[in-house]
This record gives structure tokens, sequence and C-alpha cells, in this order.
């Protein structure tokens, strides 16, 4: 049984359990909450090569402490 048939399988068991309405409304909350969570996490990516970008001659050696909160 491939990925694409176990998707396949789970939506007719979605659409014979909630209905087609449910679904169809439990779907869009799912892809709106997918592409909020991809947004979020492009705009940490951008962040932290900003903040790493901004000083980059400021370490010289071993730099792993302040990765960690300065231990």
């Amino acid at each position: 049984m491939g990925f694409g048939m176990e998707i396949l399988f789970v939506l007719m068991l979605g659409l014979l359990v909630l209905g087609p309405k449910r679904l169809h409304t439990l779907l869009a909350h799912a892809a709106r909450a997918k592409a909020e969570l991809e947004n979020a996490t492009r705009g940490l990516k951008s962040q932290l090569a900003a903040e790493l970008d901004a000083a980059p001659g400021a370490c010289t050696a071993d730099c792993s402490h302040v990765l960690i909160g300065g231990l």
C-alpha cells in the first residue's frame, strides 16, 4: 500500500465519518494552519540569517557559548 493510497484511504474515511461539509471545513483549516506555519518558519529563517549576517567578525574564536546562552 503506497503513500498515495494511504492518503486516499484517510480522506475517504474522513468523508464517511465527518461528511462532505465538515471534511471540507476541516481541510480548509488544516491548509490555513500549514500556510501560517510555513510563513512563521520563513520569517524565523530570515531573522536568523539577518542576525548571523549582522556581525560576521564579532566572534573570531569558538562562539558556541553564545549560541547556548553563555554557559
